[in-house]
């Protein structure tokens, strides 16, 4: 009876390790998954500036010869 007793204390004593090893794997995954949350929105911001940059260094840019430059295709067929 007391050898029952034994076993069934060492595999609470086994069940109390594995979870406070889960407990503090779960909390250094919490904090990665933060970090990585805010490097994405790190990189969302930056993309989102080099999109507005791009937009904006576009619409510098002249207008294409012959109008808007779908009927510069529209022409070159017609000459064929």
């Amino acid at each position: 009876m007391i050898s029952e007793f034994q076993d069934l204390s060492d595999k609470i004593d086994r069940l109390a390790q594995l979870t406070q090893s889960l407990r503090a794997e779960n909390y250094l995954l919490r904090q990665a998954n933060h970090l990585l949350s805010v490097e994405n929105v790190s990189f969302r911001d930056r993309l989102l500036e080099a999109q507005r940059r791009l937009e904006a260094l576009i619409g510098q840019l002249p207008p294409p010869p012959g109008g808007d430059g779908e009927g510069a295709a529209d022409e070159s067929e017609a000459t064929q």
